[in-house]
């Protein structure tokens, strides 16, 4: 990704003040990390980008996942890195549970 791509998804998050609420997942996640979740049942599709450190085991323990995908291009910001890519997976994702 260029400076120019980088530089303009930080002044979106900035501008908007919505930096804070992108950012909670992420607290949210480390706050419950090793507690046991029920298993939600909804068929779930993963897309594994070059720098995500993804374990399929645990995404399986805890979701129906019934579509993975990983590629050797792309990473965090898929969108904006491999659009192509996210954008067929996703529409494969959900050709699978139509």
């Amino acid at each position: 990704m260029d400076r120019d791509a980088i530089l303009t998804n930080v002044t979106l998050y900035w501008l908007t003040r919505t930096a804070g609420s992108a950012a909670r997942l992420y607290k949210e996640a480390a706050a419950s990390w090793g507690r046991r979740f029920e298993r939600c049942p909804v068929p779930t599709g993963m897309a594994v980008f070059p720098g995500d450190s993804t374990v399929r085991a645990f995404a399986e323990r805890e979701h129906a996942v019934v579509h993975w995908s990983e590629f050797d291009r792309g990473g965090h910001f898929a969108a904006l890195q491999a659009p192509d890519l996210l954008v067929e997976d996703v529409r494969a994702f959900f050709r699978r549970v139509r």
